[in-house]
């Protein structure tokens, strides 16, 4: 274990970043307390000397004390420096200045990069700063970085703002905003996202009359950042000349990392497919690099050291051109170590090697350890390393060259799967197939190819474009596989994400599995003897029982049962292994309890209910509401989209296989737009609707879309009822019942009605004996209505209602005085966004609704509402406080 402490310190330097991260104060101490004791009870069972003992002890707690000390420094200083709150501050408006120090980049009409801040002073109301206001920060607060995004204007800014670089002094005058935080359990968080740069605010000024940039007069180290951006676009420009648009952006990627351009329908088939990292540079980007510029000069005649030397040197120039991304900063740290070893003649360990660059890439920034590009990168070459020797030997049926590229692809995706399905949420089955295939096709043939087209551009444009129709014609080659490996969708599994003792415990099993039958193989094909040329001594006399055994050595008594129990150890690993899949597969267990989350779309409805007996049910999508059509400069490269940005991704995380039915209350785009990403993204079993048609085109996509995947179509009205089990039972109480209903699962007549609120479906959930009442954007006719029929029928008044959800996000238009007497809520949730322009909820129903004691909780105050359905009680919790 001494030949390898420096891999050891670099794994207790991560585990003790990871404790301090996780976990703090007491807490803290604890974990801290008990890794030590750890390294204790290892060092007085004789497997680690005191002393060993001792340096792994000084790295988990020298890692903490680092950990902590970044994250004291890591504040925002800009209230004490203004004299304001952090919530005064918010969406105030100021001027500031400073220096670009990150790569400018446009999308659509927004354009982004970071600023070092000198200056900053709040404006006055007529929009500028008092005189003696805009002073120079203080030491401390200044070199405070935010965050800016231009919202241009007119399309000619466009052109002003592609003279923006990095090294530019700026004086900027916008809105100053704080991140915006999760607001759904397990959604993304952007602030926290910004918090790992050093972020924590956003400055958004409006137009680049807004901006001033001034090009640096003096030379500075930011300089080579400067260029270094010039040549990527440049190269870029380069590429967009020789390929087509598509291939273009494919090619962007692969070779120089820039994904800017890369077409999303493109990454979504890869990405299915776990091939995304073929799309960014990494490890075998730069092996392949390396390797290339040692073949150039050897056929050069350099000497050894001169190549090593040279190639040395050039490394770092290709990780700042192809974006120094975590993943190529591992990769060129490792080669520039191994590199330097060789050169100095000193045998270098791969994974004494691969501690020292984590090492050094978590003392320059601690808070790499939570980049996911970070993690699989160096998680996948560890595993590499450990678990290719391991996979080998079993494999040793298979032609050598065939070995090897099977047992690295299988390893690769072994080990990397954990990772893939907590932050991803999602595994192919065929990935491996794909994997093994396509990455060397690309890797040693596109990828060679597409970078000679780009070297020969400027020197031999017609070989330049010749290369680059050759390499299109494997590129199409390449997207065909993987859209027809995609094909076959049933291959996609689900995943909601492990915790991190389920992750642990499977590394652990996967290493006991291959290192059991590592051994198991090596003994079943173990000789008893082995031939050996070595004679006795002349004159050294033998036994007459022994004479027969001179040149031959007999294995080590136990051989046989060694064999046993390693084959017992693959069995129990095996099973253990297949239980924890098993496991981790399946959504999480309620204990038979019911669950609804009202979740936060912004300015619409989506609401998940899980019934007891795991049947999953989505009312409405949420949806993205645009007013008109944007003009072709404005949009996006990868636009927001409700559905694809929030939905999908977090019925994955909870581990939803499969929707046994999507409840669409009407065909508003608040209510129907998301869920066109959930139709392509998770299989539906059935689609209930009003039983009518909206005449706009994404409805109508929704649809087709919906017949195209074979998902039964139910058009619901009033006295329908859906019992998904036991102890679930959804009563459909509007609209109203069709004179002449006809089936809706073909290719039926359906009425087409543009005001949808009034049809929108309404029905009572009656789930473990509590009741819950939801109502799309049903408006006051259609309540009135609703109450009319009951009494009719000799019901004075409703079964109390345990919950309501307010009708269209609490306008005034629903949810009146009878409705409320009519249910008796004992609470109501509102749906709404944040600061939304319509005014949701309006006042007066939130005092008919405090008339009647109904607690009331809103999406736009507290995030997602999560309700916890038992017979006792319903329990709640909700993710903003």
């Amino acid at each position: 274990m001494k030949e390898r402490l420096l891999l050891s310190f670099a794994v207790c330097w991560v585990i003790g970043s990871a404790a301090a991260c996780l976990f703090s104060g007491s807490q803290l101490m604890w974990v801290w307390s008990g890794l030590l004791l750890l390294l204790m009870v290892f060092a007085i069972c004789g497997k680690l000397s005191w002393k060993y003992m001792v340096v792994l002890g000084v790295a988990i707690t020298l890692a903490g004390f680092y950990w902590e000390w970044n994250e004291e420094r890591n504040l925002s200083t800009l209230p004490v420096a203004l004299s304001h709150t952090t919530a005064e501050l918010n969406e105030a408006s100021v001027q500031a200045a400073g220096v670009i120090i990150s790569s400018v980049e446009r999308d659509g009409d927004r354009v982004d990069f970071m600023v070092k801040l000198s200056q900053l002073a709040l404006n006055s109301e007529e929009g500028r700063p008092p005189a003696t206001a805009m002073n120079e920060l203080n030491r401390k607060e200044q070199g405070e970085l935010i965050a800016v995004q231009v919202k241009l204007q007119v399309e000619e800014e466009i052109a002003v703002a592609a003279q923006w670089q990095r090294g530019d002094q700026v004086v900027l005058t916008g809105v100053l905003e704080q991140p915006a935080v999760a607001r759904n359990f397990g959604g993304f968080d952007y602030r926290q996202y910004l918090h790992t740069k050093k972020i924590h605010w956003l400055l958004k000024p409006e137009g680049t009359a807004s901006v001033e940039a001034t090009t640096p007069s003096n030379w500075s180290p930011r300089m080579l950042l400067r260029w270094n951006d010039k040549a990527r676009v440049a190269l870029g420009a380069e590429l967009d000349h020789l390929f087509e648009k598509r291939h273009s952006g494919y090619m962007k990627g692969l070779v120089i990392g820039l994904q800017d351009d890369l077409d999303p329908e493109t990454f979504q088939q890869f990405s299915q497919l776990g091939l995304t990292h073929i799309l960014a540079i990494s490890g075998m980007h730069v092996a392949v690099y390396v390797g290339v510029l040692l073949f150039i000069w050897r056929r050069c005649r350099m000497t050894r050291e001169t190549a090593l030397t040279l190639t040395l040197v050039l490394v770092p120039l290709y990780v700042l051109l192809s974006g120094a991304g975590p993943s190529v900063v591992r990769a060129g740290l490792m080669s520039m170590i191994a590199l330097l070893a060789a050169r100095l003649g000193v045998l270098g360990d791969g994974l004494n090697i691969l501690g020292a660059s984590a090492l050094v890439m978590l003392i320059w920034n601690p808070y790499l350890l939570l980049s996911v590009s970070f993690q699989l990168s160096f998680l996948v070459t560890a595993g590499l390393m450990v678990f290719v020797p391991l996979a080998e030997p079993l494999l040793r049926g298979l032609p050598r060259w065939l070995r090897s590229a099977v047992s690295v692809t299988m390893v690769a995706q072994f080990v990397s799967f954990p990772l893939t399905i907590y932050y991803f949420n999602q595994f192919s089955l065929l990935s491996f197939a794909a994997n093994l295939v396509l990455v060397p096709f690309i890797t040693f043939i596109i990828l060679p190819l597409g970078t000679l087209a780009l070297l020969c551009g400027r020197l031999w444009d017609l070989g330049a474009r010749l290369l680059a129709h050759v390499t299109e014609f494997l590129n199409n080659a390449t997207f065909s596989a993987v859209e027809w490996i995609n094909s076959f969708s049933s291959g996609v599994m689900i995943w909601r994400s492990p915790s991190l003792l389920w992750i642990s415990a499977y590394y652990v099993l996967f290493y006991g599995l291959l290192h059991a039958a590592k051994l198991r193989t090596e003994t079943r094909y173990a000789p008893q003897y082995m031939e050996d040329e070595t004679k006795p001594l002349e004159g050294l006399s033998l036994p007459d029982s022994r004479k027969g055994d001179i040149g031959r050595v007999r294995y080590p008594f136990g051989t046989q049962t060694t064999a046993r129990w390693s084959g017992l150890v693959v069995l129990l690993c095996t099973v253990a292994l297949g239980i924890l899949l098993y496991r981790g597969y399946q959504p999480e267990n309620l204990s038979g309890a019911g669950s609804i989350s009202y979740l936060d779309v912004g300015q619409g409805d989506s609401i998940l209910i899980t019934t007891p007996e795991g049947a999953h049910i989505l009312v409405d999508g949420g949806g993205t509401v645009s007013f008109g059509t944007k003009e072709a400069w404005r949009i996006r490269h990868s636009p927001f989209e409700v559905g694809a940005k929030v939905l999908v991704p977090l019925l994955k995380k909870r581990g939803i296989h499969r929707l046994d039915a999507l409840i669409l209350t009407h065909g508003d785009q608040d209510h129907a737009g998301g869920l066109q990403a959930v139709l392509e993204g998770i299989p539906v079993s059935a689609l209930l609707f009003n039983g009518t048609i909206a005449d706009r085109e994404p409805y109508k996509k929704l649809m087709s879309t919906a017949l195209a995947a074979n998902v039964r179509l139910y058009g619901v009205h009033q006295g329908m009822s859906l019992a998904p089990d036991g102890a679930t039972e959804l009563s459909f109480l509007w609209p109203e019942s069709p004179e002449s209903p006809t089936p809706t699962t073909g290719q039926s007549e359906l009425p087409i009605v543009e005001d949808q609120n009034h049809e929108s479906v309404a029905f009572r959930l009656e789930m473990n004996g509590r009741s819950l009442l939801f109502t799309g954007d049903m408006d006051l006719e259609a309540e009135e209505s609703i109450i009319q029929t009951a009494k009719l029928n000799g019901i004075s008044s409703g079964p109390q209602i345990d919950v309501l959800k307010a009708a269209h996000h609490g306008s005034k238009s629903a949810t009146g005085e009878e409705w409320l007497q009519f249910w008796t809520p004992t609470a109501a949730v509102i749906s709404a966004g944040v600061n939304n322009s319509y005014g949701h909820p309006n006042g007066a129903v939130l005092d008919r609704l405090k008339a009647t004691n109904t607690a009331v909780f809103r999406t736009d105050l507290q995030g997602e509402i999560q309700m916890g359905v038992r017979e006792q009680a319903i329990t709640v919790r909700y993710k903003l406080r």
